[in-house]
């Protein structure tokens, strides 16, 4: 059974809401399993992030798929605290060779969320994974479209201030993400 961790911290649930249409299109793909890592404040001491069980979980993952809101221009801190608390794993490149996605979302149409996914393939790339892009092709920039915000290196999302919820449009490229992971995943894991 091929092993894909969802890491990723959501402070007003879109981002989780994202993490779990993922998890949706993985389970859809025989031979994979979805594991969803939430980032808690409780995990923040000091403003470093320390989860035993979640790196042991990621450890034994075959694919890692980061996620985050956008704040600024950028991933939150929360997320930054996991990045630096997981130093030690990119010193004995204990990720090399797995596969990495990302996923993000904010308020504002762009909200510079490229610079967000970018930060995160960095990452990914600095620990020696192979990046997943998005593969989704756009039908349409309504709420209802596929890939409306037409993001190839990763998923991004967003949610206007009063809707407590991701869009259809978004949710379902999440899940059709999700599928396109547990594909990659299948196919390099052979």
């Amino acid at each position: 059974m091929a092993k894909i961790a969802i890491v990723y911290f959501s402070a007003n649930g879109h981002t989780e809401q994202l993490a779990h249409a993922i998890a949706d299109g993985i389970k859809s793909q025989a031979g994979t399993e979805p594991m969803l890592h939430p980032i808690l404040p409780s995990d923040i001491t000091n403003g470093r992030w320390k989860n035993d069980s979640i790196v042991a979980s990621l450890q034994q993952a075959d694919t890692i798929v980061f996620g985050t809101p956008t704040y600024m221009g950028g991933y939150s801190a929360q997320f930054k605290s996991f990045i630096d608390g997981c130093s030690s794993i990119w010193y004995s490149q204990g990720w090399k060779d797995k596969l990495a996605a990302g996923f993000t979302h904010s308020l504002g149409l762009s909200g510079d969320k490229l610079n967000t996914l970018t930060s995160l393939m960095v990452n990914a790339l600095q620990h020696g994974m192979v990046w997943v892009g998005n593969s989704v092709m756009t039908n349409s920039n309504s709420p209802e479209g596929l890939n409306r915000l037409t993001s190839y290196t990763g998923l991004m999302a967003q949610s206007n201030m009063d809707q407590p919820n991701i869009g259809p449009g978004d949710r379902q490229t999440a899940v059709l993400f999700g599928e396109r992971i547990a594909q990659a995943t299948l196919r390099w894991s052979k």
